[in-house]
């Protein structure tokens, strides 16, 4: 409790300066402070986003984003393209199982030391052991070709492995131990100067960096409540604040609001099965009212996204039908007309579905067509989806009992009870990990058991495909193949809702450059392109 207090007090005590040291520019001054600031060579930014293990990226940083201190192996430009970067080049072995890459020869890390294979080798291996978020339980084997060549040697072939290449942080050999994470050393565009936890972190340019050097010699990030960011960004003391979209009306002298794409979105995913199973820790499996497909497909055709986004989202955001809309991994058949209320009580009535008792709750047999539907309380969005999703279904005669809950109490109900969750990755991979029978109850990916042989099938067929190409052919008939899928117009184990727009306000003349669709909202993906950060011409 004191240190949550002092924390606290601490934050309040940086926006309180922020605010003391002046106002927002009077119309007099203006252009005074704007030219100014267009000179100026520093930034500061509250997007949120400071990671609760640091900047290690073997235990998951980057994952979401640039990861800033480090470089990668390979990356993904504005147009989600796979491109080098500290790789000059790559091959893969017709089987899929060996993948060479070859590095440049000019990097330094931030201390001057040259980065070598063996730095590649030892932040895979340690990625590896780690067992975290990084999944690499593919890898048998990586070695050193020589100085700047690393061949990575699989169980079997895996197409996503590639995005291992992409999202890990290389990390060095000869300065990697405990407390990395918070005093990182990389090859990264920037380097840390302070952490001071719960407050903010400032970077400088690592001048060593090989590639495009960035604009903003430094950068401070304030890690601020929503309420003090705005009161920050009011005051004219940020450059960058990310915003939520309930203060995305709020006018901000000096400052425009830019909503930028994302493939993060929210969706409720439903016990596929029917009750009567338990988890190997004890815990209840499966719903009979969520296991009607009818159920199911009802909700799905009778919500009305677009007034969700305008309701909830304040107009920011799109209707979701996958949890990778507009990737290229994404089958756009999967899109249906929603808001059919008369098309969603035909179905249910066909069914057998009826409110025998009249009480305004469709009965099948002994079966109520009502269940809960569980939220992080925390969460004011997936709260206000929640309630708007249930009234919007009540019509139909099913009761969805809305209940926030802490994500502690969420993990014990959660393979039970239909949970407002949430995803969005650059990954196809993600796709397996939420509808694979392979990940039925693992953790919060398949809560739902949801299986389908014939989607597990493609799932297998687009892991083990060689070619690109070939592997997006069967993401995408995963989803759906014109006869089954696991998308809405397939099983519907899920109802996805809306991809969120990310809201940020940034400073009038500050150019972010070309931002692509982000994905879900850990980490800084705003900052993914932070070298072509400039001011305006």
């Amino acid at each position: 409790m004191k240190k949550k207090l002092f924390r606290l007090l601490t934050v309040m005590a940086i926006v309180f300066s922020l605010v003391l040291a002046g106002c927002a520019p009077s119309k007099s001054n203006q252009s005074t402070e704007k030219d100014v600031k267009r000179e100026t060579d520093e930034l500061v930014l509250s997007i949120k986003g400071e990671p609760d293990t640091g900047f290690d990226p073997t235990t998951g940083w980057g994952r979401y984003g640039s990861p800033l201190f480090q470089s990668t192996l390979l990356k993904r430009d504005d147009n989600l393209n796979i491109v080098n970067d500290l790789a000059t080049s790559y091959e893969v072995t017709k089987d899929g199982k060996v993948w060479t890459v070859v590095l440049r020869e000019d990097v330094q890390f931030s201390d001057g030391k040259l980065l070598t294979a063996d730095d590649v080798i030892f932040t895979f291996e340690t990625a590896l052991n780690n067992g975290s978020v990084v999944d690499l339980n593919v890898l048998d084997k990586v070695e050193a070709v020589n100085a700047h060549t690393v061949k990575f040697t699989l169980k079997e072939a895996q197409s996503t492995f590639i995005n291992s290449l992409v999202v890990t942080g290389i990390v060095p050999k000869h300065a990697y131990g405990k407390g990395y994470a918070e005093n990182p050393i990389g090859s990264g565009p920037y380097q840390l100067v302070q952490w001071d936890k719960g407050q903010q972190l400032i970077v400088k340019v690592n001048p060593k960096y090989y590639d495009q050097k960035p604009f903003f010699q430094k950068i401070t990030f304030l890690f601020l409540s929503e309420d003090a960011t705005i009161a920050a960004a009011q005051a004219g003391k940020v450059d960058v604040a990310a915003i939520p979209a309930s203060f995305s009306k709020q006018q901000v002298p000096g400052m425009r609001l830019e909503a930028l794409q994302s493939v993060d979105n929210r969706g409720i995913v439903f016990p596929y099965v029917k009750s009567g199973a338990v988890t190997k820790d004890g815990l209840p499996i499966g719903n009979d009212v969520t296991a009607d497909s009818a159920i199911r497909h009802a909700i799905n055709i009778a919500v009305d996204r677009q007034a969700l986004i305008d309701g909830v989202l304040e107009g920011h955001g799109s209707k979701a039908y996958t949890s990778v809309d507009s990737l290229p991994w994404w089958n756009p058949e999967t899109v249906f007309e929603d808001a059919d209320m008369n098309g969603a009580k035909t179905l249910l009535h066909d069914s057998g579905w009826k409110d025998t008792d009249d009480d305004g709750i469709l009965e099948k047999g002994s079966l109520k067509a009502e269940f809960s539907l569980y939220y992080p309380a925390e969460d004011t969005i997936r709260q206000s989806l929640s309630i708007a999703v249930a009234d919007m279904i009540k019509p139909l005669g099913i009761n969805i009992k809305v209940e926030g809950a802490s994500w502690d109490t969420i993990e014990q109900k959660m393979f039970s009870n239909a949970v407002l969750m949430g995803w969005g990755s650059h990954d196809p991979h993600e796709m397996y990990d939420v509808y694979s029978s392979r990940y039925t109850g693992v953790d919060y990916y398949n809560t739902g058991f949801y299986k389908n042989e014939k989607v597990d099938e493609y799932f297998e067929k687009a892991l083990a495909a060689t070619d690109s190409t070939e592997a997006i052919e069967y993401w995408k008939k995963a989803q759906w193949d014109g006869t089954t899928g696991l998308s809405a117009i397939g099983d519907a184990p899920w109802a996805w809702l809306v991809n969120i727009d990310h809201l940020y306000l940034v400073k009038n003349g500050l150019d972010i450059g070309k931002q692509g669709i982000q994905p879900h909202g850990h980490g800084w993906p705003i900052t993914n392109n932070i070298e072509d950060w400039k001011w305006a011409e």
